[in-house]
């Protein structure tokens, strides 16, 4: 599954932003190493307190994002807190709207409170996959973004439902694309309950991101080459030692000619 990136840079060396889930923690407990990883990513994707985050923690890692020039976006998952927003849920259209709305809302007050602004919007989780195919879902994601933001662009799975929704809504596009997940021939994620689904050997992760950024392809779990077209390339902060490995990726981009830099 390709798609082309609205405004690609057009510049000889390949241009590629560095996003990563932060703030996804509540209370005491804290899951994200946010400031190790606020020092290698170009955007930040905030949790808005549905899967993970609270007040605190959200208004400390705008804070953060904002010290160190780095995008904030909100990251809007459905309200499943107990299972991390990975659980399928089915939420009426007009209601899911709302909640995306009242996310983006909560998060652009700690943004503006630090002196910045939330600069796009990405699902999290089963959100997330359920707007790569659900029309429905996918417009009511998009119709809560406008209520919220207007023209805030849309960072998701290239080809999705979301992103032509977005289109459909005027709102622009930003391809990403996952370094350490699996990847079906049709260019989509392998669900997580799926075996290998998430990549953990290192080399293999930077591999990946190398392929991804310069020659915008993966190899598919069936061995085939999958084309992709993406501007930004997701580090998950959730994973054992995901600031060193994203240490790593970054270096290595960089090694190899590419520009880091953030699609807004």
């Amino acid at each position: 599954m390709s798609d082309a990136v609205d405004s690609p840079d057009c510049a000889d060396a390949p241009v590629i932003d560095l996003n990563a889930d932060l703030g996804e923690g509540f209370g005491r407990w804290q899951l994200t190493d946010d400031e190790a990883l606020l020092s290698v990513v170009t955007s930040a994707n905030v949790a808005c307190g549905f899967h993970a985050g609270d007040p605190a923690t959200m208004r400390r890692v705008c804070a953060l994002a904002a010290e160190r020039g780095v995008v904030i976006g909100a990251q809007v998952s459905y309200r499943d807190l107990a299972g991390f927003g990975r659980r399928a849920m089915d939420v009426p259209p007009d209601e899911l709207a709302d909640e995306i709305t009242y996310q983006i809302g909560a998060l652009d007050v700690f943004a503006r409170a630090a002196g910045a602004r939330v600069g796009y919007v990405k699902p999290h989780g089963a959100l997330y996959n359920r707007c790569v195919h659900d029309a429905e879902q996918a417009g009511a994601v998009i119709a809560g973004i406008r209520t919220a933001g207007g023209g805030l662009p849309v960072l998701g799975l290239p080809g999705s439902r979301l992103h032509e929704a977005a289109r459909q809504a005027g709102l622009p596009v930003v391809g990403e694309a996952f370094a350490d997940r699996a990847y079906t021939a049709a260019g989509t994620l392998v669900p997580r309950r799926e075996p290998g689904a998430v990549v953990h050997d290192p080399d293999e992760v930077v591999k990946r991101a190398l392929g991804m950024a310069r020659d915008h392809a993966v190899t598919a779990v069936d061995g085939r080459r999958v084309e992709i077209t993406a501007r930004s390339l997701c580090l998950h902060g959730d994973t054992p030692g995901a600031a060193g490995l994203a240490r790593r990726v970054r270096s290595e981009l960089t090694a190899a000619g590419v520009r880091i830099r953030s699609f807004v």
